[in-house]
């Protein structure tokens, strides 16, 4: 990996690896093991789709992770399903009392952003921001030439 990132000359700290709950769930010891070392090269790794799967609350103390990120089928139906709002306020509460950034999965209405701000959720993905584009049509948005 360390080759590869010289080879790439991307500084590690722009780097941030999503792995899915259960994914991490799989083997927590060699996952563990694997995100120690992603963190000593100083890239930074993201918990893709939070409270879908089999974890503990006990792992995030054992992970070395930067990111929570909430699964969309819990903002799906904010503001107005009171369980589902309840369920990201605790993970948004959660994330920021143990120093991790929060990032809101599936957002795609108005209500769902201001929501999420209203909770103090600053990161967000989802169609509301925009659909997702071919490489060619994101190389002239950057102002990029196609390699």
């Amino acid at each position: 990996m360390s080759r590869a990132l010289a080879a790439s000359r991307v500084e590690p700290h722009l780097l941030e690896i999503e792995l899915t709950e259960t994914t991490v769930m799989h083997d927590v010891d060699a996952a563990a093991a694997t995100l120690r070392n992603l963190r000593a090269l100083r890239i930074r790794i993201a918990i893709d789709d939070f409270s879908t799967g089999y974890s503990s609350l006990g792992y995030l103390r054992r992970f070395p992770i930067d990111t929570l990120k909430i699964d969309r089928s819990f903002v799906l139906d904010l503001p107005a399903d009171q369980d589902s709002a309840a369920i990201v306020r605790a993970i948004i509460h959660l994330a920021r009392s143990l120093r991790l950034d929060v990032v809101a999965e599936g957002v795609e209405t108005l209500a769902q952003l201001e929501f999420l701000r209203a909770e103090n959720c600053a990161g967000h993905q989802g169609f509301l921001g925009g659909r997702p584009a071919e490489p060619d049509t994101m190389n002239r948005v950057l102002g990029r030439a196609p390699r």
